[in-house]
């Protein structure tokens, strides 16, 4: 844009000179969200009201306070309809157009100041319904069990969906939280994750199902032969009535009804293999990645605003990969679909236009192949991208991740001792699980760690946050499912051990396998 110069030295006007505390525009952008977010803000919110929508918009309240406008601009100041001058009616059209008009005023009495960040937990802690966010308390993070889902089979995938229907007939009715295991065995098990009597805040009833050969319920096989199964081939619809899986043999993906335990579809459009699957936040898009070096983008039908399944066709076909698809992120809300290749490579479509944007290319020392096993799209469209170097084992730099801004620009990497199986982002933080064994929680914008890595028995397979941040769902290859949340404090861990779900009390022993600490440091 041409801006003009400055009157005095004739400096031309061109970019934004950002000030000396930060370090670039996406720097600066990011101090003034955390501004906007902080108490000091919040604490004086209403006073903003109260002078744009508020009582001190008019009158003597906006005189004292030295908020008042020239006339023109105030709801309801002028009729302009009514002018029959054209000129009068001009003039007061170019001084609306340049003094702006003032908003609708909308209270005429002072807005309450919002709670403080310490008052807002006081008042939840007293109400006690809803658990802790495990961000806001991670030094005080613990690792609870659960046992008999897959003994000794790797757990590839635990998630609770996000838009479960809850009967408010009986509340504290449980919601679903899915597993999948190694041997395609399917578990559909009850979740709460809040009881003011628990010591863990969660309470978990097991699918007795997924131990009886006769009743449990499992995908069709087989898979393809060869292909490495992770849980970046199952995804669960939001609703919890649907599994959308890959890796089969005919190139397919299959949609199967969680409540009947069959296949209502296949959808067979890729040329290859499909090797990773993703769903966006809202339920709306699906998008896969193949060995065909294509990634296609499926909407998920609907009837009366329920998943039923895939469309017959892909919304969008997306090409640009020399090798097989690693890994896929989607987000609608952000016009975003980004795939990572074993050729190195991030490439960023448009979803609605399938428009090629951008190629993003991690940056690596050696001249060894990059492959992008995983990735992930925040909410503010940060792409965090793992890389490995596969052909060595010797590297110091063989792990690491990336962070790119939302227009594609390379922001930070930080180097990694482990092999990331599974990552996830939350709000401003970024959680892996790797094959070492260890659960990372880490700074989306610095990719410093939070908290030191808590260290598990056995190789990470899967990672979940709930919807409530409250709980990370591990799942193990020894077979175990851990959960990872706050801790009690000490004062409230008194009570009886009992509850009362679909109107009947069961004993908590019988229900919940996850009261036992899980400390890996026991057995080495």
């Amino acid at each position: 844009f041409n801006l003009g110069r400055l009157q005095v030295s004739r400096e031309l006007v061109s970019d934004v000179i950002l000030p000396r505390w930060a370090k670039s525009a996406e720097d600066f952008i990011y101090k003034h969200r955390k501004a906007l977010e902080s108490e000091y803000v919040s604490a004086h919110l209403h006073e903003w009201i109260d002078l744009i929508f508020g009582y001190k918009q008019r009158g003597p309240a906006a005189v004292e306070a030295l908020n008042v406008f020239y006339y023109c601009s105030y709801e309801g100041a002028v009729d302009l309809d009514a002018l029959t001058d054209e000129k009068e009616r001009k003039a007061l059209e170019g001084m609306i157009n340049n003094f702006g008009q003032t908003p609708c005023q909308l209270l005429k009495e002072p807005h309450p100041s919002r709670l403080s960040a310490e008052e807002a937990v006081q008042k939840q802690t007293k109400t006690d319904t809803s658990p802790f966010n495990l961000f806001q308390h991670l030094p005080e993070l613990k690792s609870f069990f659960i046992e008999g889902i897959s003994d000794g089979i790797p757990l590839l995938k635990a998630i609770v969906p996000k838009n479960q229907s809850r009967s408010f007939i009986s509340q504290g009715s449980p919601e679903l939280l899915i597993t999948v295991s190694m041997n395609y065995v399917i578990g559909t098990h009850g979740w709460l994750p809040y009881d003011r009597n628990i010591s863990n805040y969660f309470t978990f009833i097991r699918d007795q199902t997924v131990t009886n050969p006769k009743t449990q319920r499992s995908m069709n096989g087989p898979f393809a032969p060869g292909l490495e199964i992770t849980s970046k081939l199952f995804i669960v619809s939001h609703d919890a009535k649907l599994l959308f899986s890959a890796g089969h043999w005919d190139n397919s993906i299959q949609v199967m009804s969680l409540t009947k335990g069959k296949i209502v579809s296949h959808n067979i459009r890729h040329m290859d293999i499909v090797t990773c699957l993703a769903t966006d936040y809202c339920g709306i898009h699906l998008i896969s990645g193949s060995r065909d070096t294509t990634c296609m983008v499926w909407q998920i039908t609907q009837q009366g605003g329920v998943p039923v399944g895939l469309a017959s066709k892909p919304f969008q076909i997306l090409y640009g990969h020399t090798d097989e698809v690693l890994s896929v992120g989607i987000s609608t809300e952000l016009d975003m679909a980004v795939s990572g290749s074993r050729d190195g490579t991030v490439i960023i479509h448009t979803i609605q236009k399938g428009q090629y944007m951008r190629t993003l290319r991690p940056p690596c020392e050696s001249s060894l192949l990059l492959t992008i096993p995983n990735l992930a799209i925040s909410w503010e469209g940060h792409i965090v991208i793992y890389s490995s170097i596969e052909e060595s084992t010797t590297l110091k730099d063989k792990n690491a991740l990336h962070l790119f801004s939302v227009n594609g620009k390379y922001l930070r990497s930080q180097v990694l001792k482990e092999q990331v199986s599974d990552i996830c982002v939350i709000g401003e933080h970024i959680v892996t699980g790797s094959l070492q064994g260890f659960l990372s929680i880490r700074d989306l914008h610095s990719l410093n760690l939070s908290i030191n890595p808590l260290a598990m028995r056995s190789p990470i397979h899967c990672v979940y946050v709930t919807k409530e941040y409250s709980h990370i769902l591990v799942g193990l290859e020894d077979g175990k499912l851990i959960v990872v949340g706050v801790g009690k404090p000490a004062e409230m861990r008194s009570g009886q051990l009992s509850r009362k779900l679909w109107g009947s009390s069961k004993r908590l022993s019988q229900i919940s396998a996850g009261e036992t600490e899980y400390n890996p440091q026991d057995s080495k």
